[in-house]
């Protein structure tokens, strides 16, 4: 069986991971390596038992192929059909309807639209015009937070105080769809790693500097058993087995703020060499355990059903588990 890498300008996490899959999938008949694409035809025959993506959101033809190759019966880490389809705003509104604290949001309508779109005023029909801005500050509160609707990095996201300030900053978003977000003054910061949905490992993180901290006791027992529990149930809702899952924590209580990041940073100058070996081995082990038993339909979200709104119902949370600790070499 073989397990292919799909992955952009990353330079420590593939050999490693490639190499440990390698070392633990041997006495299964498992190999990884590198996928080679140039042209995928109709019918096709799957070359890959798993594949795990951290590229497609930027390259169309990966994500095309993707789907074509689940079609055919690869296990795809995560789910291109639902990664295509899931948006920030979507995920806040499903948080809240599993009991997990997230932000009060606000979508808003994009600023303006790429060159070469045929867009007109009809176009827009539906739009009501002005926006309510002072009543949309209302709802979310002051100060506020406007960020991008889907995407990461930390791009185009401001801090603003006022009706002026959002809209000074809402005219220079140009062609994005946005959120408008209650501002969440928190006193601790968590972003948890996730393996296989239900694996979580909370990591300390300093969001102004961009950086992990090794920190064992960050937290209280209590505070890491909800973080983990709250993890747990936006991955399974959500299906995401690759993602990182971030907790602003204010007064005690943890609100997920992001947890839209299905090719998370795994490079080990950025996330330590202490939690890249974990990562490594974490992800080599999940990718074996879906060659082994892992079918495509495994892969599909479940927040219809955990929110009683498919054909089955009474989903009661995530199993209980412990935060992970990751062991030093």
């Amino acid at each position: 069986m073989k397990i292919g890498l799909l992955c952009g300008r990353e330079y420590s996490f593939p050999p490693a991971f490639l190499e440990r899959v390698n070392t633990l999938g041997k006495q299964d008949g498992i190999t990884a390596e590198m996928v080679q694409l140039g042209g995928t035809r109709m019918g096709e025959a799957a070359q890959y038992r798993v594949i795990v993506d951290r590229i497609s959101h930027e390259v169309d033809y990966y994500r095309g192929y993707l789907k074509h190759a689940t079609l055919e019966g690869t296990y795809v880490i995560n789910n291109p059909f639902w990664w295509t389809a899931d948006d920030k705003f979507f995920n806040y509104s499903i948080a809240a309807k599993l009991g997990v604290a997230a932000p009060k949001t606000v979508l808003l309508p994009q600023k303006s639209y790429p060159q070469g779109v045929d867009i007109t005023a009809e176009s827009l029909r539906n739009l009501e015009y002005p926006v309510d801005w002072d009543g949309l500050l209302d709802f979310v509160g002051r100060p506020a937070i406007l960020k991008p609707f889907s995407g990461g990095g930390w791009k185009h996201v401001y801090k603003v105080s006022n009706r002026e300030e959002l809209i000074a900053a809402y005219d220079g978003t140009g062609p994005y769809c946005l959120v408008l977000q209650e501002f969440i003054d928190f006193q601790q910061y968590v972003r948890c790693f996730t393996f296989g949905k239900t694996e979580i490992l909370p990591v300390a993180y300093d969001p102004r500097e961009r950086r992990y901290l090794v920190h064992h006791a960050y937290l209280s027992p209590e505070l890491g058993e909800r973080v983990v529990k709250d993890a747990q149930t936006l991955n399974l809702a959500l299906g995401y087995e690759m993602n990182t899952v971030e907790f602003a924590i204010q007064d005690g209580i943890p609100y997920a703020i992001d947890f839209l990041n299905p090719a998370p940073d795994f490079e080990r100058e950025r996330i330590t060499e202490f939690y890249f070996g974990h990562v490594v081995e974490q992800m080599a082990k999940l990718v074996i355990d879906r060659a082994m038993t892992g079918t495509p339909a495994d892969s599909w979200p479940r927040w219809e059903e955990m929110i009683g709104a498919g054909k089955s119902s009474g989903f009661t949370g995530a199993p209980v588990a412990k935060a992970m600790k990751a062991r030093s070499a």
